[in-house]
């Protein structure tokens, strides 16, 4: 698997993943711009968590165009609707795909064949109200189930997913905090998720949870606050032991200590910045091999890089320019 970030400009008139080069010590070297054949939305700062995917082979990409309502399987191999409006985050999981459809508050799914996409008949499933303002979704670690986060509602939706590749639900449990975001999982399944009370300054927080292979959700720790605001992406790394979560109000990253429980505690408010005090920093990614975080900051139109310590301890690595404003999206190989 090559070693590579790639971030997607979300251009109005054309979209794009550039792909960024990883050397040994984590540095980037920009690869090339890529039509994704679809168009952007345009807008800065596009909900965008998981809006770029890598197989779990390494072999391609799957990308949301939000502007056209499409989902695109790159080099590109297909381009296919979304099933819905305004597509803004996709989940992987084998040969089975769904995306995320903020403009119609719903999922569809798909399959994938060699980077080719088929839509799945009849697999559109609504969120739990018109309203929900989606924000994320993704399989949880066993394929057994679909994890959709609702802004709009203060709730996290999930679905069961059968042998077929059909989801069944939503069932709907109220978020511990308010503004529910990004999210991932620890190996063993534990559930994290970011909470962004609204903006409110300082009130920025983490939650975890604990999930049958069916997708009931169990809250562990509650609102664990990050001292920072405006919490967007969770990032956990490859042992279990840490979260890193964006908080886009002050170009910080703060870190989180996981319990085997999955117990979530305050590490450090600020782990890492971009431009510590002012607003940008959005999606987030661990490359595959564990040594590296990967952060977007969107108004100084960078990629930020850091190396992660076997504590926790974040030390950066670079930063690497040359993407637009609207710059949306991070995966990392």
């Amino acid at each position: 698997m090559a070693a590579a970030v790639y971030v997607q400009t979300n251009d109005v008139a054309g979209n794009e993943i550039v792909a960024f080069r990883r050397a040994e010590d984590g540095a980037l070297g920009t690869l090339g711009r890529y039509s994704t054949g679809g168009k952007g939305s345009g807008e800065p700062h596009l909900p965008s968590q998981s809006s770029v995917v890598v197989s779990s082979d390494g072999r391609w990409l799957l990308v949301v165009n939000a502007g056209s309502n499409e989902l695109s399987g790159l080099r590109l191999t297909d381009r296919v609707g979304s099933g819905g409006t305004k597509p803004t985050s996709v989940a992987v999981r084998g040969g089975l795909v769904y995306v995320l459809n903020n403009g119609t508050s719903s999922i569809s799914g798909f399959n994938v064949v060699d980077g080719k996409l088929t839509p799945l008949a009849d697999s559109t499933r609504s969120l739990s109200a018109d309203d929900s303002d989606p924000a994320q979704i993704s399989f949880t670690a066993g394929g057994q189930a679909l994890i959709v986060t609702e802004r709009g509602t203060n709730s996290i939706s999930s679905f069961t997913v059968d042998h077929r590749g059909y989801a069944d639900g939503p069932r709907t449990i109220g978020s511990s905090g308010q503004t529910p975001y990004g999210f991932d999982f620890t190996p063993d399944g534990s559930l994290i998720v970011t909470e962004a009370f609204g903006g409110k300054v300082g009130a920025a927080a983490a939650s975890s949870y604990s999930v049958t292979g069916m997708g009931d959700l169990t809250p562990v720790s509650c609102s664990v606050g990050d001292e920072r605001s405006e919490v967007c992406w969770a990032a956990v790394t490859r042992d279990g032991r840490f979260a890193f979560v964006t908080n886009f109000g002050d170009g910080t990253v703060s870190s989180y200590a996981i319990g085997p429980d999955g117990t979530l505690t305050l590490r450090e408010p600020v782990a890492g910045a971009t431009r510590e005090g002012q607003k940008g920093v959005r999606d987030e990614a661990i490359s595959s091999d564990g040594r590296y975080l990967y952060a977007i900051d969107a108004d100084a139109q960078k990629v930020f890089g850091w190396a992660v310590g076997e504590g926790g301890e974040l030390t950066p690595v670079g930063e690497f320019d040359g993407l637009p404003n609207t710059v949306a999206g991070l995966a990392a190989s």
